[in-house]
């Protein structure tokens, strides 16, 4: 992933929260070379559908394989910028485009979402307090 200094909708960015970054890594064989990493972290993220934004947040799943070198996995940030495959983009929890709210259905939840997701809606620039915004998987061929 690449962090980016702005907010692009086109780069379909994510904001995410650090402290819940995690992975395992595992060697492919003892003459092979490689790794396979795989974890997740919690994340936003901004999409547009039909001209209507939609705040979501959710969870994103890293992973890569054939990776050449293994990463630190202590680090955040080694995570994220271990040229991870982003083909699956993240598994939405919950939705606000501004009137509708799709999500959990546990009223405690759905408020725990909407104070999050309301004020990212209004103001794409800055991720909400917690998330750090905003990385891409834009920029590398999947």
């Amino acid at each position: 992933m690449i962090r980016e200094a702005r907010f692009l909708i086109s780069r379909k960015p994510f904001a995410i929260d650090l402290s819940t970054v995690t992975a395992e890594q595992v060697k492919h064989g003892d003459s092979d070379p490689y790794y396979n990493l795989s974890g997740q972290a919690d994340a936003l993220w901004i999409r547009r559908q039909k001209g209507v934004d939609r705040a979501c947040i959710g969870t994103l799943s890293l992973f890569r394989h054939y990776l050449s070198e293994p990463v630190n996995l202590d680090d955040p940030h080694a995570i994220l910028t271990a040229d991870l495959d982003g083909r699956y983009g993240g598994e939405c929890h919950g939705r606000w485009d501004g009137s509708r709210y799709w999500g959990a259905q546990e009223p405690a939840l759905m408020e725990q979402h909407l104070a999050v997701l309301r004020p990212m809606l209004e103001n794409h620039q800055n991720p909400p307090s917690g998330y750090d915004g905003w990385w891409t998987f834009q920029g590398r061929a999947n």
